[in-house]
């Protein structure tokens, strides 16, 4: 699992191929590959060139608005935020237990989340690359062109991700930004008429996630350079797990396994997180490089989100989900273990999960309760951990005896990911760059690899308008040896 990622001796003597911004992703990064005379990869990083300073910046500010204030770090995950700053809260305020309304109605808004933001990923992101290949035209390649030519399966992801939103707008109040959850709790329950209203089309979202499944499912089998040769590398993975070890994305322990399966720790409690984690800084990134105490920074750094919940679970809480996670475990012998784009493959897998829990929830009367609010002995340190859609997500908070915010620590899904998008980088960039015929297809190829891990590069929303990419090679005397530049409506040009 050691991979020579900065291993460029003398970088002023190699040739620089540089991919800024990256696209249908959220957020904004670029790449940077150097290559020999022979073009061969020396180098590939991925940067992280936005900068938000959400930790320093809510220091000073009173313990009860953060769960409202962080989630302003993302317009497609922000109730991963607000709940995960919100379990850090309840710690603050001595709620070490939360109401069986308070937690279920928490549950529901977090289920809610991962329906939208997996829809939205996997139909609006991903699935122009899946159904019309990496280097198909460029200018169908997009969700627009999938609409034209899968108009079904663009309408589903649309309706499947409006659901998703409409359970969140229930339980928080607003589709984005909500304030559902309050520290110890939330600040409603759901009446009779809105659990009637969400009810109303759940099996038709649980038809078309399973749908999803079997769409992705033979999109993947379909392709073995998918599950063979994409970007292939092993590593670890890390997720939360529940006691008896089933998946849960609110809440449980931590647990990793190593590249063959072995348990590295497990169940170990995530308020004391830094026992098990530590993170690299590096010059060249805003974004953290974590990696596992016990390995080292050179063999422990894990993949976290779909891929690693489908390894380290031992069975998925709902049916028809559990049923599809061992037949994508059984697959090739275990191919889809380690293959980068079986993460899309996953990630449907939760969304069926998502779907089925929240039918399970919305049978609970218990969301109709009203006891929302518990408190206890009050603290100063408080860690709130969640599986968001992406990944694992910790929120570290410390406050003073006037209730501020003196210490923030975030630990964002992307964070934890860094080095395996640097790895599935080189990996894909080894595979099918040549150093001299540059084309959008071959550009695209790299962003595919990055693309699989859904990733929100400064945790913020995506970006509107224009976004014009050129790539320049030049070779080590700086004479330009080749260069393309896309436009912003994605047309290319040498």
């Amino acid at each position: 699992m050691t991979f020579p990622l900065e291993t460029a001796a003398n970088p002023e003597k190699l040739k620089r191929v540089a991919i800024e911004p990256l696209s249908r992703v959220e957020g904004h990064g670029k790449v940077t590959l150097l290559l020999d005379d022979d073009n061969r990869v020396h180098q590939a990083r991925l940067h992280i060139v936005e900068f938000r300073g959400f930790e320093k910046f809510i220091q000073g500010r009173p313990y009860w608005e953060v769960p409202v204030l962080v989630q302003r770090l993302c317009g497609i995950c922000p109730v991963s935020h607000h709940l995960a700053a919100s379990k850090a809260m309840d710690l603050l305020v001595g709620a070490k237990h939360l109401t069986p309304t308070a937690e279920k109605l928490r549950r529901l808004m977090h289920l809610g989340q991962i329906l939208q933001s997996h829809a939205l990923h996997f139909f609006h992101l991903a699935s122009p690359d899946l159904l019309f290949g990496f280097d198909s035209e460029v200018a169908k390649r997009n969700v627009v062109g999938v609409a034209a030519a899968f108009p079904d399966v663009a309408k589903r992801g649309v309706l499947l991700r409006k659901y998703g939103q409409e359970v969140i707008r229930i339980t928080a109040g607003k589709r984005i930004h909500g304030t559902g959850a309050i520290p110890g709790g939330v600040n409603k329950n759901l009446n009779p008429e809105e659990r009637e209203y969400l009810r109303r089309d759940l099996a038709q979202m649980i038809a078309w996630s399973r749908d999803a499944v079997n769409l992705i499912k033979r999109v993947y089998t379909e392709r073995p350079e998918f599950h063979n040769g994409f970007g292939h590398f092993r590593s670890s993975f890390m997720s939360l797990a529940r006691d008896d070890g089933a998946l849960d994305l609110y809440h449980g322990g931590l647990r990793a396994r190593d590249e063959h399966g072995q348990i590295i720790f497990d169940h170990v409690d995530y308020g004391h997180y830094w026992d098990y984690i530590h993170e690299e800084v590096k010059t060249w990134s805003y974004m953290k490089f974590p990696f596992i105490r016990s390995r080292g920074k050179e063999q422990g750094w894990y993949r976290v989100g779909p891929l690693a919940r489908m390894n380290n679970c031992d069975f998925i809480p709902t049916p028809l989900a559990d049923a599809e996670r061992r037949e994508f475990l059984a697959f090739g012998g275990g191919a889809a273990r380690q293959a980068n784009l079986a993460y899309h493959w996953a990630r449907m897998i939760e969304m069926l999960h998502a779907a089925e829990g929240i039918a399970g929830l919305l049978d609970d009367d218990d969301l109709m309760g009203t006891d929302l609010v518990t408190r206890g002995e009050k603290a100063l340190r408080g860690v709130g951990v969640i599986e968001a859609p992406r990944g694992t997500l910790i929120h570290h908070y410390r406050i003073n005896e006037d209730d501020q915010v003196v210490r923030a620590n975030l630990i964002v899904s992307t964070t934890h990911n860094n080095q395996a998008m640097n790895e599935a980088v080189r990996q894909v960039a080894m595979q099918y760059l040549d150093g001299r015929n540059l084309t959008e297809g071959l550009l695209n190829h790299i962003e595919v690899a990055i693309r699989a891990y859904d990733p929100c590069l400064s945790c913020a929303t995506h970006a509107l308008g224009k976004m014009p990419l050129e790539v320049e090679l030049v070779d080590g005397a700086g004479r330009q040896i080749d260069c393309l530049a896309k436009d912003g409506d994605s047309s290319c040009a040498a």
